[in-house]
């Protein structure tokens, strides 16, 4: 839950920055970044529940394999945004920080199951 709402709010202070054209009248590239990063962690949730709530084996490890892409791209995404010229790059590292938590979290989890 915490790595939603660091996510949302990031995004939020993000797309004020990064919601002006540039000087050639074209969009920063990096806003769709920060939509990225919003849902790959408001999906999550659901996968970790899916992955819980799954008796077949082989379909557990498909929700596995998809929370694992998920936190993946959640992670290279955080790192894109950094190169973003916004004020709110500063508080990518707290959410990839909580994001190295989960990883480790999510490995010992992945063991239990």
């Amino acid at each position: 839950m915490d790595i939603i709402m660091l996510s949302r709010n990031i995004s939020t202070y993000l797309n004020q920055d990064l919601s002006y054209l540039n000087s050639d009248g074209k969009e920063d590239s990096h806003i769709y970044f920060s939509g990225d990063i919003v849902q790959q962690s408001t999906n999550l949730a659901p996968e970790i529940i899916n992955a819980e709530r799954e008796r077949f084996s082989d379909k557990k490890h498909k929700h596995l394999e998809s929370l694992d892409q998920l936190t993946y791209n959640l992670y290279n995404n955080c790192k894109r945004l950094e190169d973003s010229n916004s004020n709110g790059r500063d508080y990518l590292p707290i959410l990839r920080g909580e994001l190295k938590k989960f990883r480790k979290l999510q490995r010992s989890w992945m063991m239990t199951l």
